[in-house]
């Protein structure tokens, strides 16, 4: 991004009005402004709040591909950053723009900063969050992996899957909640047992909406079904909230084909021999099938 003309100007002239500000979009489409001047500044729609108590340490920046990191300190506040959001998750990820502003003519800034928020931990009444710049994601395994398992997450553009589709999703309200990750129905039928496996549990009302888990076990029984997740949803939900789940996948190949109807966009290797394939010589009697390259041992008095 070129430098402001007239930015540079000002910070030329020596005696500067200049002041961080940053600008928070969480996952659910909230933007969030802070500031540390010692009064609000507005720019780009959006008001930076300078109430927040919300400081950060100078950026470490460099070329190539070394990651930029830095980090925000600040004070819990009920009007912005609150301890509950922050238990529940909303702040995971969130995306960050951090701006130098002339605060006497907000028209003169620099973007200095643009990433996320990393990990995030509450001490005394605060909270102190790690900014990952935009390099790292260029910290993640890239490529295919050569494998049985479908590499494709269902529903994405690689997978294909239509999960709005009626089958795959269904909504109803929460009824038996136990500690946020253990979901209890009365009746429940329509869907085979074990249906939303591995798939989503989505909260669309309540204190906890917007929140999600995946799901780890779906057992249907005579008493209803039951539904646990592999981790808590950290907000409350109540008897009524509306919740909706989608359909899960093991990323197998028979799964795809039929429970999806999808083997098509598959994009795991079915057919890939096991590891002791490599292990495995060509014998008479038997078929070369990529099974156990040894022998079974034999008891006493066995031919």
């Amino acid at each position: 991004m070129a430098l402001d003309p007239d930015f540079q100007a000002h910070v030329e002239a020596g005696l500067t009005t200049i002041a961080r500000c940053w600008a928070l979009t969480r996952a659910d489409g909230t933007r969030l402004g802070f500031t540390d001047h010692d009064r609000d500044l507005s720019f780009d729609g959006l008001t930076f709040k300078a109430d927040t108590g919300l400081t950060a340490r100078a950026l470490m920046q460099s070329t190539g591909l070394s990651v930029d990191n830095s980090e925000a300190v600040g004070a819990l506040s009920d009007a912005s950053i609150t301890e509950a959001d922050i238990r529940a998750g909303r702040f995971d990820g969130a995306q960050v723009e951090a701006w130098l502003v002339n605060w006497a003519d907000v028209s003169q800034r620099m973007l200095q900063f643009r990433g996320r928020l990393g990990e995030l931990t509450r001490a005394e009444g605060g909270f102190r969050a790690e900014l990952l710049g935009l390099a790292e994601a260029l910290n993640q395994p890239q490529g295919l992996a050569y494998q049985r398992q479908c590499s494709a997450v269902l529903g994405d553009a690689r997978c294909g899957v239509d999960l709005s589709v009626p089958g795959y999703v269904e909504e109803r309200p929460a009824e038996g909640v136990e500690e946020g990750v253990r979901f209890t129905f009365a009746d429940f039928t329509g869907f085979d047992d074990r249906w939303f496996e591995r798939g989503r549990l989505e909260v669309l009302s309540g204190a906890a909406a917007g929140l999600s888990g995946e799901i780890k076990n779906d057992r249907l029984s005579g008493n209803g079904r039951e539904i646990e997740l592999w981790a808590a949803i950290r907000a409350e939900i109540l008897p009524g909230d509306m919740l909706r789940l989608s359909a899960g996948c093991d990323k197998q190949a028979p799964t795809c084909r039929l429970k999806f109807d999808n083997f098509t966009n598959f994009r795991g290797f079915p057919d890939i021999p096991g590891e002791d394939f490599l292990m495995s010589t060509p014998v008479n009697a038997a078929s070369n099938d990529g099974g156990p390259a040894v022998p079974p041992l034999l008891g006493p008095g066995e031919a």
